[in-house]
């Protein structure tokens, strides 16, 4: 196991008393930090990799808390769409067409965006064909947690999705054995429910059962809409949350996506059940509404932040997210201190920890933890000048500031240059797949302007 110096850098540690070292070196030895701070040459082996950080950042990696692998090859086919237009008419008919290359190459696609902008770790938030997700992720480095998307009731849900709570569970029961703590530890599983709009109480109760079996959590879309919590008032009688809250399902262990429409009552419950939540801005901007982040904070509820799926955001950049999440909480309660830089970058590292059930080896650059770091540079036209490192990262940078990245002491992006994968011939791929996926679902997206063929 040969060592990696990097030397003299800006170091952002994001540990318990958030030091940050200037001129600061980290040693690494296989897949964790060996010393940090102003390491002694001493400790460095003569072979050892060396990495002059000079007038760069050094942060921990950024963890994407809910994102859908799968979708990739869907990006801009929901656009400018309603919810409902969204999902029945864009997105099932997508996902139900999508077969195991096919999930395989949109995974690895989405895998190339998200080392691009700087993340290391991911919750995957569902797809059907988990098998394709996890080769993609073993062979492109990135630690992650994977989902099956699970539903056992709605209208309208395609014929190969109809299952019944014991073929759901029976389904994922079997990729948790076949996935969980694989690729040297990077890959864990988890058990998924997509809405309350697909998912009986039977399934919700019987998949909180197993997971605190097997010790793992649980993802789910909860409060996305407004249209759900009038769903689940006529359908449960309550809201989604207070249902959630009486079936026992509410937990440390629970990953609550978007939560737009919470009432003051059941941000309590979050904080209660110390519940997990993962802010969606982009994607909560387009249609779903604005979370109220800054409240859920105020009482220290575990905020991370995600991206969602590339139709539902398009961009699976957490450095846009960073962006999005520091702005739009002022705007909307006219407070310029709500959620400040640091704030944010907390959310998006150990927040993102926490959310995952990982923070006792990720989330922060420390000695013991494993080596998941990224690099950043800061020399650009639209990052400088640079008086506030903190600030700029979250109110100035963008993802091609990102020059290199490492999960686990591996290296996935060294000098911008993706080094697990072959990002040239995915793309392609990618774009070829993605055609045919669109004509095989029969989705045909409207001409924008006055489109005229040569």
């Amino acid at each position: 196991m040969k060592q990696i110096w990097l030397q003299n850098g800006y170091i952002i540690s994001m540990n318990s008393n958030r030091e940050v070292f200037i001129n600061g070196d980290i040693l690494i030895k296989g897949d964790s930090i060996q010393a940090i701070g102003k390491v002694e040459p001493s400790l460095v082996e003569a072979d050892a990799e060396v990495i002059n950080a000079t007038g760069k950042i050094i942060m921990p990696g950024l963890i994407n808390t809910h994102v859908h692998l799968s979708q990739q090859l869907g990006r801009g086919i929901a656009d400018d769409v309603d919810l409902l237009t969204w999902l029945h008419k864009r997105i099932w008919p997508y996902e139900s067409n999508i077969n195991l290359q096919d999930s395989y190459i949109s995974s690895l696609s989405c895998c190339l965006e998200l080392i691009r902008s700087g993340v290391t770790c991911f919750a995957e938030a569902g797809g059907q064909e988990v098998d394709g997700m996890g080769k993609a992720v073993t062979e492109a480095g990135l630690r992650g947690v994977l989902c099956r998307s699970t539903m056992n009731s709605g209208e309208g849900l395609p014929v190969k999705w109809q299952e019944t709570t014991d073929e759901c569970l029976d389904k994922q029961l079997e990729l948790l054995n076949k996935w969980h703590n694989t690729a040297d530890g990077r890959i864990r599983y988890w058990f998924g429910l997509r809405t309350i709009f697909n998912t009986t109480d039977d399934l919700i109760t019987r998949t909180k059962s197993l997971a605190d079996q097997y010790g793992v959590g649980i993802h789910m879309h909860v409060a996305e809409v407004e249209e759900e919590i009038r769903y689940s008032q006529a359908t449960r009688g309550k809201t989604t949350v207070e249902h959630l809250a009486d079936l026992g399902v509410l937990d440390s262990n629970f990953l609550s996506v978007h939560t737009v429409w919470l009432t003051d009552r059941e941000i309590d419950f979050y904080k209660l059940y110390n519940v997990k939540v993962s802010h969606n801005p982009g994607a909560a901007m387009k249609v779903l509404g604005f979370a109220r982040i800054p409240e859920m904070l105020s009482k220290d509820i575990c905020v991370s932040i995600g991206t969602d799926g590339a139709p539902a955001n398009n961009r699976m950049d957490m450095m846009d997210e960073m962006y999005l999440t520091s702005l739009i909480h002022k705007g909307r309660t006219l407070n310029p201190q709500a959620v400040p830089a640091e704030q944010v970058i907390e959310m998006a590292t150990v927040n993102g920890a926490r959310s995952v059930l990982w923070e006792d080896q990720i989330g922060s650059l420390e000695v013991g933890k494993k080596a998941d770091l990224i690099i950043i540079n800061p020399q650009s036209a639209g990052s400088l000048p640079l008086h506030d490192p903190v600030a700029n990262i979250v109110y100035s940078m963008h993802s091609s500031n990102v020059e290199f990245s490492m999960c686990n002491g591996q290296w996935l992006m060294k000098d911008k240059q993706i080094v697990t994968l072959d990002e040239g011939s995915i793309l392609l791929e990618a774009q070829d797949r993605a055609k045919n996926l669109l004509e095989r679902a029969g989705i045909t997206l409207p001409h924008r302007f006055n489109t005229i063929k040569c």
